[in-house]
């Protein structure tokens, strides 16, 4: 268990937490109502005692316990000056201590681009500034700290943390002990940033290869495996009440072709389809005891004809969610600031809809000023009663008890050192990743690749950004990792659409090289990556493949001898595919995903399961 001690050592921006005399006296009024005892394993305030403390708040207070939200800075109370004006300009206050301070929000949210998370120590003491200006305030409560840490392709907190393969690796590699150890390790080293509530896992079954949001983020097709993960992985992370995690995004995102960030999907499952495909996860989810699930910005007509999203349906968070799964616990919008839902209503309206249909927490609003005002008039007028906004508050604090918060709110820079990417923790993400990599073509046992016949080896490719610092380029991580095992190897990037020009000068430099190493980045028909692969085929030179987000890239490349997939450009996943290229691991992973023909989507090219090995030599 990582420490929540409150001494302090390194402080890097704000102060040293205060002694835990002085966290009683700020709270006062909380600690007395929750009767807390003075260990940080005591036991949860019951619910007696929760609605004790709700009733004395104010109306403000106890809407802003409804609300997460993001801003701006490294520091609670001193950010740059170039996050003090993005926070007035979007949220009216400088800084998260007044943010807390105006809105009395329950929760926060960490961002990579709001700079919250530039190293361990620094959010260390960002948590613990934002827990001081809640604790300080009158009736102050301690803040749930959330985050996106899905691992793979989305990811908050990059190195020096440690970080494992996306949910479809995972997939690959089918051990539902990788997943519970990911989520247990995972999990102790946000809660040592201060960070209690991880937006993950993705419960989505991705069954459609067009899918422009979820793909990779989901640990594959199969209802039955993907439940399977989602459980272990939810163990995992609720281990030792260290942070709650949440399944999303229900009822189920993965049949879209639509991203609900920008415009506003449609499922056209039947209840029936539903049930089969899309549930299952989520039901795994109820029964391994999850402490949030997040909606969806979509819309199920099988489930609620009215046309409105998910996030503001009563019919399938109440009638559904709640009743029929019989889900207790939190329930939380995905982020209110998405197009899918905005689409029907203004920004007034969302919150308040969203709270009639049985949400408890509202995520990241566009405006915060108009979301906290209109859930504030809402009750005022009658449209909303303070005893419905009371229900959902009391399992908000219901989580933050269950998480120790009232009891520990701080976290310390020496619990930071012990548990935030230690050389076990990164030890272990590496032999998962080793189990994930996919063989998915291998003719003439073109693989593993010799450093004695192909010393010289050229790795070309697409180089997207790296997902908050996992941290890349994809080809210099690669090729940096099979020089370590023994070649020369050389990086040339190439990009996603390489120009005539770039193309030449790839094939060139393959001249000199005795293989080459493609990282393929989403493949399509039209895509000017099939030439450069085209053509590097034609100098003669053998041809790895290497597929670093979709899987679905080798239906686009029938002419390559060998093909991988890492699932992800993340540096554990590929140091992973570099160790299967040389031979020092073989290939154990499985497709999570069918793959289909490129020429003809009805038809199989690869099943789920497929995936090679590699013959004793």
């Amino acid at each position: 268990m990582p420490d929540t001690s409150t001494g302090s050592r390194g402080s890097t921006g704000n102060t040293a937490p205060p002694s835990r005399r002085t966290v009683l006296a700020a709270g006062a009024g909380v600690t007395t109502a929750l009767a807390l005892g003075g260990t940080a394993h005591a036991a949860a305030p019951d619910d007696r005692k929760l609605r004790a403390l709700i009733a004395r708040m104010t109306l403000p207070e106890k809407v802003g316990q409804l609300f997460v939200m993001r801003v701006y800075g490294h520091s609670a109370t001193a950010p740059d000056q170039a996050d003090i004006d993005a926070n007035l300009k979007e949220i009216g206050v400088r800084t998260a201590a007044e943010l807390v301070a105006k809105y009395r929000v329950g929760g926060i949210i960490y961002f990579t681009w709001a700079h919250n998370t530039r190293d361990p120590h620094q959010m260390a003491d960002l948590s613990n500034g934002i827990q001081r200006a809640s604790l300080s305030r009158p009736r102050g409560l301690p803040v749930l700290i959330s985050t996106d840490q899905e691992h793979g392709i989305v990811c908050r907190v990059g190195e020096p943390a440690t970080l494992f393969p996306g949910a479809m690796a995972i997939g690959a590699g089918g051990s539902r002990t990788d997943a519970r150890t990911l989520g247990r390790i995972a999990g102790q080293e946000l809660r040592a940033l201060g960070i209690r509530q991880n937006y993950s896992p993705v419960a989505d079954v991705n069954v459609n290869p067009a899918n422009p949001v979820i793909g990779v983020r989901s640990f594959g097709a199969d209802p039955a495996a993907v439940a399977g993960m989602v459980a272990a992985e939810v163990a995992g992370y609720q281990r030792g009440r260290q942070v709650a995690s949440t399944a999303k995004h229900f009822p189920g995102h993965g049949d879209t072709a639509v991203d609900s960030h920008y415009g506003f999907p449609v499922i056209t499952h039947t209840r029936e389809q539903w049930e089969t495909l899309d549930a299952p996860p989520f039901r795994a989810a109820v029964r391994a005891g999850i402490d949030s699930i997040m909606t969806a910005h979509i819309m199920v007509p099988a489930l609620d004809d009215s046309g409105d999203p998910a996030t503001l349906s009563r019919p399938i968070l109440t009638g559904i969610l709640r009743e029929e799964l019989g889900y207790d616990g939190l329930v939380v919008t995905d982020s209110l600031g998405m197009e899918g839902v905005r689409t029907k209503y203004g920004d007034d309206r969302v919150p308040v809809l969203a709270l009639k249909a049985g949400v408890d927490q509202l995520l990241n609003p566009p405006s915060l000023d108009i979301a906290w005002n209109a859930v504030l008039n809402a009750v005022r007028d009658g449209e909303l009663t303070e005893a419905r906004l009371d229900e959902s508050i009391l399992r908000v604090l219901r989580l933050k008890a269950k998480l120790r918060l009232f009891d520990a709110p701080y976290v310390s820079q020496d619990g930071v050192d012990r548990n935030v990417g230690t050389p076990a923790h990164l030890a272990v993400a590496d032999r998962i990743a080793e189990r994930t990599t996919t063989l998915l073509v291998n003719e003439g046992s073109l693989l593993p690749l010799s450093r004695r016949t192909h010393p010289r080896v050229l790795v070309v490719g697409a180089d997207p950004a790296s997902p908050s610092g996992t941290t890349g380029p994809p080809t210099g991580v690669l090729a940096t990792a099979l020089t370590e095992l023994g070649f020369t190897a050389t990086a040339l990037s190439t990009g996603t659409a390489p120009s005539a020009a770039t193309v030449a000068r790839a094939v060139a430099a393959a001249g000199e090289a005795d293989a080459v190493v493609v990282g393929t980045y989403n493949v399509t028909a039209a895509s000017a990556q099939k030439v450069l692969v085209e053509q590097l085929l034609a100098t003669g030179r053998p041809v790895v493949a290497v597929a670093i987000r979709n899987p679905y890239d080798v239906a686009q490349l029938p002419a390559v001898r060998a093909v991988l997939a890492s699932y992800s450009w993340t540096d554990v996943e590929l140091r992973a595919a570099a160790r299967v290229i040389a031979g020092r691991v073989a290939p154990r992973g499985r497709l999570p995903v069918p793959v289909q023909r490129a020429d003809d989507p009805a038809e199989v090219l690869y099943p789920v399961g497929h995936g090679l090995s590699y013959k004793h030599r």
